[in-house]
């Protein structure tokens, strides 16, 4: 079977899609409960209702309807057509970045000004956050009427008040109302907040209207990521919600893909020891209000991290190289602060030494980890 892949675009990040998508084939069973999961998946993560259409097709087709192939999991051709669309995800163009139109490749589009930018990106946030509500996103807090329900719901106002830390109200949004720290802060609480509905039902009676249920607010928070990080940086907003480590889910200084991988490898492949160092040094030197002070106090942990490897660094680095290393920490006013260090020093030495020093610590855990396997080696041979 080929699934022409040319009409389709993903609203969601790659990733997402396929890892969503690889479980609901996982899940396979019997029964509507399938459709409706893959159909709600489709219908959330691509553009339009084409890809439902197309999926439904499939369904009321004969069997041998001209799949090419043996379904893994049997002959149903509706799971093999999305079981090659999870597979061939990479291939779908992505909605976020379209083909330019006429005007963009004669260069005659608008321009706005910075001021102009950052008061769009606080409308385009409650759009985001409203389209999160509308598909359920929002209904494992919030909760959701129902004809058959309880007549009151929880008091989403108040809810979001708690952990903003300040009175309201807050919902429905009225970004007219708020100042940069309450945008932020609103962003960082529904991070929090958000959790995607697996499977929705239809309550026809009364016009109730979409149920949603089975709750899970890993990829909710993927996704929500994925479309503020992209609203902060249309907007020239140079910050970011962090991915993973101990700020996960709260506004960063953004940085260039490079230092970006840097960080995720470090964080995720660094040994259990010293995981939660690397974590805090992380979140004191990208933090969204880090002071010179949290960004000299990031860089000492991360050099004692690298004084406890010094051997190892010794070792396949040199001497001399070894030195250098910790004679920048030494010398400039960063661990021991003493009186005849050099202090006076421009701001961005403390960036370049704090990402010279992560990307060591990335270098050691390689070095560690190419000696554990000989070391495990050594140690299974059997004694002549």
């Amino acid at each position: 079977m080929i699934v022409d892949l040319s009409n389709y675009e993903l609203a969601w990040p790659t990733s997402l899609f396929m890892s969503e998508g690889e479980r609901i084939l996982r899940a396979k069973g019997s029964g509507p409960t399938w459709l409706q999961r893959v159909e709600w998946l489709l219908t959330e993560a691509l553009v339009g209702s084409t890809a439902v259409a197309d999926f439904q097709e499939v369904g009321v087709g004969p069997a041998d309807w001209g799949s090419t192939r043996a379904s893994r999991y049997g002959s149903d051709p509706q799971e093999d057509w999305f079981s090659e669309l999870v597979g061939r995800a990479s291939e779908i163009r992505s909605a976020a970045t379209p083909r330019p139109y006429w005007t963009h490749r004669q260069g005659r589009t608008l321009s706005s000004d910075r001021s102009t930018a950052r008061a769009a990106a606080r409308h385009k946030f409650v759009q985001i956050v409203n389209d999160f509500a509308d598909n359920g996103y929002l209904a494992e807090q919030f909760k959701e009427y129902c004809v058959d329900g309880p007549e009151e719901l929880p008091d989403a106002s108040a809810l979001i008040a708690r952990r903003l830390g300040l009175p309201g109200p807050w919902w429905p949004l009225k970004p007219a109302i708020w100042d940069e720290d309450i945008f932020y802060g609103l962003i960082e609480v529904f991070h929090d907040l958000v959790s995607r509905p697996r499977l929705r039902s239809f309550h026809s009676y009364g016009g109730c209207g979409w149920h949603h249920s089975e709750f899970h607010n890993g990829p909710a928070r993927v996704l929500y990521r994925a479309k503020i990080n992209e609203v902060l940086r249309e907007a020239g907003i140079e910050y970011e919600l962090a991915a993973e480590g101990e700020d996960l889910g709260r506004l960063v200084a953004a940085t260039d893909d490079a230092r970006s991988q840097l960080v995720h490898r470090v964080l995720n492949d660094s040994p259990p020891a010293v995981t939660d160092r690397v974590r805090h040094s992380v979140a004191l030197f990208r933090a969204r209000d880090a002071s010179l002070e949290s960004k000299r106090s990031a860089i000492v942990v991360a050099a004692g991290i690298l004084e406890e490897r010094r051997t190892l660094i010794r070792k396949d680095l040199g001497k001399p190289d070894e030195g250098a290393l910790f004679e920048i920490a030494n010398r400039f006013g960063l661990r021991h602060r003493r009186a005849d260090q050099l202090t006076g020093y421009d701001d961005a030495f403390l960036d370049w030494i704090f990402w010279w020093y992560l990307a060591t610590i990335e270098l050691t855990n390689k070095l560690i980890e190419a000696a554990e396997p000989q070391k495990a080696g050594t140690a299974s041979e059997p004694p002549f």
